[in-house]
C-alpha cells in the first residue's frame, strides 16, 4: 500500500492513525509477506486476534445497552449473527477495505479482495490495529459511525447486498449489462459524497448517494431493485 493510500483510506473513514506501522500490518495479508520476505512488514493475523476480541466486547456491550430487555441467551444470538465470517467481510465491502489490502501475486489472481473470510479477518486486523493506536474509546466511536447504525432489532444487517440482488434480477429478465456511473462528487476529501446512477441496458434506473462509492452503488441499486420490484 503506497502512503498515499493510507491517506486515502484515513481520509475515507475519518480516521487518523498516530501509527502509521499499525495500519499497514493491518492491511498485510500472509501471502504479501511470503512473496516479500526481504522486507520488515508483518502480516496481519495477530491483529485479527486482538480484534476479535475487542469486536467481542463493543458489540456485546452495544447490544447490552441498546436492547435492556432482552436476556443474556437473545442477546449471545444477536452477538453471533454479527461478529460472524459473513457479516464482518459485508462490513469490509462498505467500508470498501479490500481495494487497500497488500496481497501476494497468487491471491491476487484468486479474488482475494472478493474473498468472504479474507475480509472478514481484514475487517478484525483493522479494528485490532484501531484498538492499539488509539484505545478502546476510539474503537467505540469508529463502530458507532460505521457499522452499529446497520445492525436491525434482531441483530441483523440493515444493509442487504442490493447489487447482487438486482445482478440476478436483470440477468434473469435478460436487461442487458448493469453499469454503475458515478455522476457527481462533492465535499472536501475528508467528507467525500458520491452521487452513481445505475443503468440496466443503458436506461437509468436509480440513483445512490453515500460516503463511499460502494455504499452510493448499493443506494441506487436499491432504489433500482425497488422500482423493478413495483
Amino acid at each position: 500500500m503506497k502512503h498515499d493510500s493510507f491517506e486515502e483510506l484515513q481520509q475515507q473513514l475519518q480516521v487518523r492513525f498516530r501509527t502509521i506501522r499499525l495500519l499497514r500490518q493491518a492491511f498485510t495479508h500472509t501471502s504479501y509477506v511470503n512473496e516479500h520476505r526481504q522486507t520488515a512488514l508483518e502480516h496481519n493475523e495477530r491483529l485479527e486476534f486482538l480484534g476479535d476480541a475487542v469486536l467481542q466486547l463493543t458489540v456485546s456491550e452495544f447490544l447490552y445497552r441498546t436492547f435492556p430487555e432482552r436476556p443474556e441467551g437473545q442477546l449471545t444470538r444477536m452477538r453471533a449473527s454479527i461478529v460472524c465470517e459473513p457479516s464482518l467481510a459485508r462490513f469490509a465491502e462498505m467500508l470498501e477495505l479490500g481495494a487497500h489490502v497488500l496481497l501476494g501475486r497468487g491471491e491476487e489472481q484468486l479474488g482475494g479482495r472478493q474473498r468472504p473470510a479474507l475480509l472478514a479477518d481484514l475487517f478484525e486486523s483493522f479494528i485490532g490495529a484501531i484498538y492499539l493506536d488509539q484505545g478502546v474509546d476510539a474503537v467505540r466511536s469508529f463502530l458507532a459511525v460505521h457499522i452499529f447504525p446497520h445492525i436491525d432489532s434482531n441483530g441483523g444487517l440493515l444493509v442487504k447486498d442490493f447489487k447482487s440482488t438486482l445482478q440476478e434480477k436483470a440477468q434473469h429478465a435478460s436487461m442487458g449489462p448493469i453499469e454503475y456511473r458515478i455522476t457527481e462528487e462533492r465535499g472536501p476529501a475528508h467528507d467525500r459524497e458520491f452521487v452513481i446512477e445505475v443503468l440496466i441496458g443503458e436506461i437509468p434506473y436509480g440513483t445512490g448517494i453515500g460516503r463511499t462509492k460502494k455504499e452510493a452503488e448499493q443506494q441506487a441499486a436499491a432504489e433500482a431493485w425497488k422500482k423493478l420490484a413495483d
